[in-house]
């Protein structure tokens, strides 16, 4: 290498390969010059054919040339470029058309054209005879400390890398040119004709030649692209982090891996590698090349120094040599929009697939996306990222890496297309197979495809990974309130283990009610699917929890609206099938008496031994649906009372119901659940005697639980409290009538137990009370003169010494008045006529007091 000094700069002249030599030099007329083949003959053919594309360089035009140049740009077909370029020189008449007639000529005298482009072809591709150095240490045993030191800092400086990388930028635009002008060339012996060429050749023109070509030009292309790129400058904090995403794929440990932070800027792409990772390689392979025993390997020679580095460094940036070091040097560097481009420009070629991947993983835009293929496995530099790692192939681990990598920096929709991809890696693989499905369903959950994250539930194989995902499913939709999506799910390919209705049920078990509606959710999940019956019984699982938990009017509320929809359900069946299965909530225990909670050491048990299964039949549902909306309505009257309506039994909410006042709703839950109706009709009876005694407080009072009854009777006049409650007394007795007269007997009984005189109407009025009651006072006026005295209390019957007696008359004569508005009773009222008179002289009293008189006084009782 020559250096040039000038005023103000210096220049580097470095040896010129043979094949630029050849392209240069214009002086070149005999084959003994030509270097590059030893065969006279060929050396002759290889000399004209180059001639020729020094003619084919100066005849084609700018405008030509920069549309190759933007076809390679744009991965375009180079060969179809060159054909319209042959095409138009050779079809238009300009002045180089004299120049296309020379280069006629000169192909004539061309005896083999194709050995010779072969050994131009094979000449510039630089993985013709490229053999692969390993990076190691520079230290090689045997050689001194001195000799190791001075060539430690070969072509190390800054000067040097300039001028190596200058020459590597050199090179690779050259020959680009040579590529151009020979596909050219191709494209013109082509339209030549048959008769330029032995026998087969446009074939193998075409099929081989010309591909070979091509591949020179698009990696020459790269090459020099790679070399004219310059490097972004990076702050030190970015460095930083884009180490640290590589340590989330475990790679920090990669010699490829380290970061340069002493690169000076502004620099090329190719001067970073060269600085990075090229130069010991190149190095190292000098050192073994220069120890091997094969004579004529040894690159250590001065003169020719700087042509080996320029060619190992071009090799390591040849796009087919299968080497994947610019790759993680680019990387480690945060060069990503210089390895986007260069990746992109790799696409008609076959380098790496490791460096697309990586770089859409640094770098991932739509355009320029793409992903491993099935060969990566065979790639030295992915099996050297992914390790020994578990039990996975190469390419799943390569997957597993790069998909953590992506989660990092959260991109969950190139996760999606990756791990689709990864996918087909696993094929044999079911536990590989379930956790990508999972992680396919996580992105989509998370980015809100309901459809999509559902279908990847339902293709996982394993069924503990899709029972996870189908939980994550409810409770995400749920809380999105997303809730149609999830209930017109079909629910179709899950494994039998995973049961939509059983998850949904116990996260509807396990949560607040006022917070979650999971209830609601699995009643409209069973109504979608027309199954009415376990409909039914979640809306009464649900009503039944809100009266145990939820004590408040809006949950009372919430449980009468539950109670309606399962009783809705059960109607829509048959009545064969209106049913359903309730079980009892409780523990049974096999000790009678025992705790609950402990056992006879003292232990805590581990739960209850059994439990008792219900059916409910809709009668059934009827019942609960009466008692929980007597709940609701004791809750509107007395809001304090909803905090023990909630659990109030049949019998206790009657005996609320009353106290609060509301008889209606009181006497319907009795008729419901069959209840005597006497505690009713005994609880009016004691407010009417409050209202017939009690002051104003307690008739204003009385108002509030009237309006809460339906009163039968309507009154034009003014009536108080107090004759509403005895007309609702009255309406009671006469709308639930029995035989034997019981409630009025209970009301009676009350009454008097009160010592309150009986209202007119509870004289019978009907003819076997009417007998009854005769008969009764009959034997009460037999007992006070003596007969029978003690069936009624009576200690001393009527005596001279006895003290005074006492006789109803009020009563006694409110029968008499009833006996004589009919005919048929003449004889019951003349019997008991008689009794009284004798009753009367017995008594030694003179006359009795008129039965017109006593009349006028009906609340009076006499003295006898």
């Amino acid at each position: 290498m020559v250096c040039v000094l000038k005023k103000g700069f210096v220049s580097f002249l470095a040896p010129c390969f043979a094949v630029e030599h050849l392209y240069f030099d214009e002086y070149l007329f005999s084959e003994e010059e030509t270097p590059v083949a030893e065969d006279p003959e060929v050396g002759r053919d290889v000399l004209q054919l180059v001639q020729c594309l020094r003619l084919v360089s100066d005849a084609v035009p700018g405008e030509m040339a920069y549309k190759m140049e933007k076809a390679l740009e744009h991965l375009q077909s180079p060969e179809r470029a060159g054909e319209l370029t042959g095409q138009q020189q050779v079809s238009t008449h300009t002045p180089q058309q004299n120049v296309i007639e020379d280069i006629h000529n000169k192909l004539q005298d061309v005896r083999n054209p194709l050995a010779a482009m072969a050994m131009l072809i094979r000449e510039m591709d630089l993985e013709t005879d490229s053999e692969p150095g390993g990076e190691g240490s520079l230290t090689i045993a045997g050689q001194s400390l001195s000799w190791r030191s001075s060539l430690s800092q070969l072509y190390g400086s800054s000067v040097a890398v300039a001028v190596v990388c200058q020459a590597v930028c050199q090179m690779a635009m050259t020959r680009a040119l040579f590529c151009r002008d020979l596909l050219i060339l191709q494209q013109l012996y082509l339209r030549l004709g048959d008769n330029m060429f032995p026998g087969g050749g446009p074939q193998l023109l075409q099929q081989d030649l010309i591909p070979r070509s091509t591949q020179l030009l698009s990696s020459y292309y790269l090459l020099k692209h790679i070399t004219q790129s310059l490097t972004t400058t990076v702050p030190l904090d970015i460095i930083d982090a884009n180490l640290q995403h590589l340590s989330v794929l475990e790679l920090s440990d990669s010699p490829a891996m380290a970061s340069n932070r002493s690169v000076r800027s502004p620099q090329t792409v190719v001067e970073l590698f060269y600085q990075s990772v090229a130069w010991k390689a190149i190095i190292t392979q000098i050192y073994s090349k220069q120890n091997s025993p094969s004579p004529g390997t040894a690159l250590l020679h001065w003169p020719h120094m700087v042509s080996s580095m320029v060619t190992l460094l071009a090799r390591q940036l040849y796009p087919t040599t299968h080497t994947t070091l610019p790759v993680p040097c680019l990387m480690g560097n945060c060069q990503y929009a210089q390895l986007q481009e260069d990746v992109r420009l790799i696409g008609p070629l076959t380098w790496a697939p490791a460096a697309s991947c990586w770089a859409n993983v640094t770098w991932p835009t739509e355009r320029d996306r793409r992903c491993v293929g099935t060969d990566s496995e065979a790639e030295e530099f992915l099996l050297r990222l992914t390790g020994a790692e578990e039990e996975a192939a190469p390419g799943l681990q390569y997957y597993n890496k790069v998909l953590r990598l992506l989660e990092y920096v959260g991109l969950p929709e190139l996760v999606i297309h990756l791990a689709t991809l990864a996918i087909t890696e696993a094929v044999n693989d079911p536990r590989s197979q379930a956790a990508l499905w999972t992680r396919i369903f996580k992105h989509h959950l998370d980015l809100g495809h309901n459809s999509q994250a559902y279908e990847a539930l339902t293709q996982n194989p394993d069924s503990s990974s899709q029972l996870d995902c189908l939980r994550q499913l409810v409770v995400v939709l749920c809380e999105r309130s997303q809730l149609q999506d999830l209930v017109q799910f079909s629910y179709v390919n899950l494994h039998d283990e995973v049961d939509t209705h059983t998850v949904v049920a116990k996260k509807a078990r396990a949560v607040d009610l006022m917070s979650h509606n999971y209830y609601e959710l699995l009643y409209a999940f069973h109504i979608n699917r027309h199954n009415y019956r376990e409909a039914g019984r979640v809306m009464f699982e649900y009503g039944m929890r809100l009266g145990r938990e939820v004590r408040t009017q809006l949950g009372l509320q919430k449980q009468v609206n539950c109670c309606l929809a399962s009783l809705n359900c059960l109607r829509l069946i048959r009545s064969d099938y209106a049913w359903i299965v309730q079980p009892t909530s409780g523990a049974v225990y096999e000790r009678p008496a025992a705790s609950p909670k402990r056992n006879y050491d003292g232990e805590f048990t581990t739960g209850p031994v059994g439990g008792q299964i219900d059916i409910l039949e809709l009668k059934d549902l009827q019942k609960e649906y009466a008692l929980a909306r007597s709940h609701l309505t004791l809750a509107q009257h007395h809001p304090p009372s909803a905090a023990i309506a909630g659990s109030a039994s049949a019998v206790e909410m009657v005996s609320l119901l009353v106290q609060s006042g509301l008889f209606d709703c009181a006497l319907s839950l009795c008729q419901t659940f069959k209840i005597s109706l006497t505690s009713v009709f005994e609880g009016l009876a004691c407010k009417c005697i409050k209202l017939q005694y009690g002051g104003e407080e307690n008739q204003n009072e009385a108002w509030n639980w009237l309006a809460a009854n339906q009163l039968c009777t309507i009154t034009t006049k003014e009536s108080s409290a107090t004759d509403e409650a005895w007309r609702l007394l009255t309406a009671y007795l006469e709308k639930h009538p029995t035989q034997n007269a019981q409630h009025h007997r209970c009301v009676i009984n009350k009454l008097l137990s009160h010592g309150v005189p009986l209202p007119g109407w509870s004289t019978p009025t009907r003819g076997w009370m009417l007998q009854r009651s005769v008969e009764l006072v009959l034997e009460y006026v037999d007992a006070l003169l003596g007969k029978g005295h003690q069936y009624f209390g009576i200690k001393r019957p009527l005596s001279a010494t006895a003290p005074l007696g006492w006789l109803p008359y009020t009563s006694i004569d409110q029968l008499l008045q009833s006996l004589t508005e009919t005919q048929t009773n003449a004889r019951m009222y003349k019997k008991l006529q008689d009794k009284l008179n004798d009753y009367h002289k017995r008594r030694g009293e003179g006359s009795r007091p008129s039965r017109s008189t006593v009349c006028q006084s009906k609340h009076s009782t006499a003295c006898i």
